[in-house]
């Protein structure tokens, strides 16, 4: 799919710069895009990051925008996974979890439909875990509602039954370059 992806970080981004016309402008003007390095504030606050994905406009809506936050410490690797925006009326359950947002996919068919999801998912986010003594990195995941995989659209086409192991649905998905946040 060709998901149109924005990411910009900074210090001072404010909920409604990302439904700002030019809120292009704007990311580049109070942060940096995707790719680049976030320098220390001096402030030690938290930085801002202003997210906006469209879907594809032949392809599936959209499903959750997630942040993945990435550092090391004391020689261990972590990785901690932040839905920050997602389509429906949906909320975050006590573990933690974004439930599913359900699925359209007609098996048999190999069809799905646009009556879930969103077309557009935007937001402003501040990490609420941040630690401004380590080197950080961010990237944004989007990831669509369930499709019909490439298997089921072959087992529709040729009348074949799939292996009760192969999935019937994927959930494709956009990938952002990494802002990295280094400190002093």
């Amino acid at each position: 799919p060709r998901i149109q992806l924005r990411f910009f970080g900074g210090w001072d981004f404010q909920a409604p710069d990302v439904d700002a016309a030019d809120y292009v402008s704007l990311g580049y003007h109070k942060g940096v895009p995707l790719g680049s390095a976030l320098l220390n504030n001096e402030a030690a606050k938290a930085p801002t990051f202003m997210i906006a994905a469209t879907k594809d406009g032949e392809g599936a809506n959209l499903d959750r925008v997630q942040v993945i936050k990435g550092w090391t410490k004391d020689g261990q690797t972590f990785e901690k996974i932040y839905d920050v925006n997602w389509a429906g009326d949906r909320k975050i359950a006590a573990d933690g979890k974004l439930p599913a947002i359900g699925n359209t996919v007609n098996v048999k068919a190999a069809t799905y439909d646009n009556s879930i999801g969103a077309a557009e998912l935007t937001t402003v986010w501040t990490d609420p875990d941040f630690d401004p003594a380590i080197r950080t990195f961010y990237y944004v995941r989007v990831l669509e509602i369930p499709t019909p995989r490439w298997s089921t659209y072959d087992a529709a086409r040729h009348d074949l039954t799939l292996p009760d192991d192969v999935p019937r649905t994927v959930q494709e998905r956009a990938y952002s370059s990494p802002i990295w946040y280094s400190p002093k």
